[in-house]
């Protein structure tokens, strides 16, 4: 839903690495009985059972319970000046201040069951907002920050909101078109104590007036009792390829996300994720938020992606959430960083090394290669990438130098996991298996097993929004299942790993009928650090029946220039990265050649999750 014209990811910087040789390290012990346990554990990795994992029914069923079991460890870390120190709220604390903002929007403001949207940067007051709505107060419509004015009006209508939750950035906009809303009952502002004035009111005042009607006796908010399944949460798309639509998640929905992550992957109290994506996707919110408020984690709030290192270096978190294209960036400028201080054939040998004792049982990973862990804040232990194909070798890499690399999988319509990478049995390249309580199979596949991914999972959603036809179209029900038609294409293999080749709607079909899906070759043009970014399509020409492969491409020019030289002039520019293409097509067969290439100089327009929005850019034509 969200474009990103102006978007850049920022240049990230780190220091020059010395890299120790290993016999600079210390002395290696080698421990023959762990020698032998390691390779019993290997042969049985096989059979390796799921974690026990949690069991909840609903969202306000996990917050009472990490309320009490974590009351005193901190949850949320957030900063608000880059030169400022990082401020810590507790569960307890937030648990009074959520009990405190719902029972002032039930009691005072009469807003219970009402559908209520929030709008904002990932702050303290957007997470103590969508909780609220969680535990039963209203219905939660999370928005998109940077929608244009007139479509934050738009949404507020379509959902038929009640009340409006905003941040003070978003003040300005929410005043202009106040006057076009007389529907919204009140308009709630984050880090604000202003009292009742007509229809605006603070959302700080809220919490102090709700807790004082607690401090009296009344449990009214905490006395609602929530229904699984009943209709608790809208969100409406991102629209890549199409208008958006409104899904609507229960309270089930978000709750199996958890249940489905900690059966898979094993997080504690001590882990810290980092918040980097938006709040108002699902990803973000269940699996960013829901997730670690499920097992007693904390968060911290990223600043801003241009603040991305130093709030690593300064939060040390254990885990990253992300996609792609900031992975692909961080491995980027990490060996770009390796490269420039000499060490690269270094880094490589101890990779070797450190891989062949780490298959007799020795991990001396995080030793080794303790500067780039230095440089991500020390503690990392896994990074998940989900929301897009990302390239193989990067993931790998990741797993090199000691980090667990996991993939997820799944779409807003799955709240939105419906895949993932168990820690116990990683492998690099796929999506993720179906997660407990889900079934992956594939539709119609073609001579290569490859076609339509259908989802039977507890985190599918009611339905959407306003729009039954639309809902029939997508989920069907069959031997008393509900399948979702996903849109996207791909494969699983035997052992159940699911591998997404392309999306449906953006398939290219040839003449002759052949299918061809641009993000396969989107990832082979992505390993060449000479393409920043790029986008296949059909492109039409007049006189032509056939659409022309296209590649449009922005180029790495600080890449270029460090192996080409400086000031190349356009068609130089052009030659280098056509040869890079042409290296692409001989991997291809015939049909999926690119014919033509067009250079990018201004950024991709992308939704939220950093995704190329290809109707708006094809549309540019």
């Amino acid at each position: 839903m969200r474009i990103l014209k102006d978007f850049k990811i920022p240049d990230f910087k780190f220091p020059k690495f010395n890299m120790k040789e290993l016999s600079e390290i210390g002395e290696v012990n080698v421990d023959y009985e762990k020698i032998k346990k390691a390779e019993e554990n290997q042969k049985n990795k096989s059979n390796k059972q799921n974690y026990e994992g949690t069991h909840f029914n609903t969202v306000k069923e996990m917050f009472i319970n990490s309320s009490k079991e974590y009351a005193d460890r901190t949850l949320l870390l957030e900063k608000f000046n880059p030169k400022g120190e990082w401020t810590e709220i507790t569960y307890n604390q937030f648990k009074n201040e959520v009990i405190g903002f719902g029972t002032a929007l039930i009691r005072k403001l009469n807003l219970k069951d009402t559908r209520i949207v929030i709008i904002g940067e990932n702050t303290h007051h957007w997470y103590l907002s969508y909780m609220t709505m969680l535990c039963g107060a209203a219905i939660a419509v999370p928005v998109d920050k940077e929608l244009p004015e007139n479509e934050i009006e738009n949404v507020i209508k379509r959902a038929k909101a009640s009340a409006v939750i905003f941040s003070t950035k978003k003040a300005e906009v929410i005043k202009k078109i106040s006057d076009n809303l007389p529907d919204v009952k009140y308009f709630i502002q984050m880090n604000s104590n202003q009292e009742i004035e007509g229809r605006f009111v603070g959302l700080d005042y809220l919490i102090e007036e709700g807790q004082a009607l607690v401090n009296g006796g009344d449990n009214s908010f905490m006395d609602i009792e929530v229904e699984p399944d009943t209709f608790r949460v809208l969100i409406f798309t991102s629209g890549t390829t199409s208008n958006a639509k409104g899904v609507m998640l229960s309270y089930r929905n978000l709750a199996e996300n958890v249940n489905a992550a900690t059966a898979y992957v094993k997080l504690s109290p001590d882990d810290r994720l980092m918040s980097i994506l938006p709040l108002h996707h699902t990803y973000e919110s269940s699996i960013g938020f829901l997730l670690p408020f499920g097992v007693g984690a904390s968060i911290s709030v990223c600043q801003g992606l241009k603040y991305i290192v130093p709030d690593l270096q300064e939060t040390k978190p254990t885990a990253l959430l992300t996609v792609p294209l900031l992975v692909e960036n961080l491995y980027r400028k990490i060996n770009a960083n390796i490269k420039k201080s000499k060490k690269d054939g270094l880094v490589n040998s101890m990779i070797h090394i450190t891989n062949a004792l780490k298959a007799v049982g020795i991990d001396i990973k995080r030793k080794v290669f303790n500067e780039i862990y230095e440089n991500l804040g020390g503690r990392i232990r896994i990074i998940v990438s989900a929301a897009a194909p990302i390239d193989a070798k990067i993931g790998k890499w990741i797993e090199d130098i000691g980090i667990l690399f996991l993939q997820g999988y799944g779409l807003t319509e799955t709240a939105p996991i419906a895949a993932l990478t168990p820690d116990f049995e990683t492998k690099v390249g796929s999506a993720g298996k179906a997660i407990v309580g889900a079934k992956l199979r594939i539709d119609n596949p073609n001579e290569n097993g490859e076609g339509e991914v259908l989802i039977s999972s507890k985190t599918l959603m009611l339905g959407y929004y306003e729009d039954e036809e639309a809902t029939k179209e997508a989920i069907f029900e069959e031997n008393g299942e509900r399948w979702f038609h996903s849109g996207d294409v791909g494969y699983m293999d035997k052992d159940g790993f699911l591998y997404i080749t392309g999306r449906s709607k953006n398939v290219i079909v040839t003449q002759n009928g052949k299918n061809i899906y641009p993000e396969e070759i989107e990832l082979l043009l992505s390993k060449h650090p000479e393409i920043k970014e790029c986008m296949v399509y059909g492109k039409e020409v007049e006189g032509e029946k056939e659409l022309i492969i296209t590649a449009r491409v922005i180029p790495n020019y600080e890449e270029i220039e460090e192996k080409y030289g400086k000031d190349l002039d356009e068609d130089a520019v052009y030659k280098i990265i056509w040869d890079k293409i042409k290296e692409v097509n001989k991997t291809l067969t015939s049909y999926k050649a690119i014919k033509k290439l067009e250079i990018k100089q201004d950024e991709f327009v992308k939704t939220t999750t950093m995704k190329i929005k290809r109707f708006e850019e094809v549309k540019k034509n």
